[in-house]
């Protein structure tokens, strides 16, 4: 999944598979997770919010399935 990087201090990318509703986040140790049945509005949200940080841990963390990719 392409990547496109962020101008966060905890999240170095975020990607996002509209077709099999996947969240990709890089974080700026290198640790990819995907995060599933991620709906494309809440993709639109956290692409455009100010703090992908802050975001992250507000509306994603510990509300979505994940799975560490590497």
């Amino acid at each position: 999944m392409d990547r496109e990087y962020v101008d966060s201090s905890m999240i170095r990318g975020i990607g996002y598979d509209s077709s099999a509703c996947i969240l990709e986040v890089e974080f700026s140790d290198g640790v990819v997770w995907q995060y599933f049945d991620f709906s494309e509005s809440e993709w639109y949200a956290f692409h455009g919010s100010s703090s992908k940080g802050r975001y992250f841990h507000s509306h994603i963390k510990d509300r979505f399935t994940g799975s560490r990719v590497n």
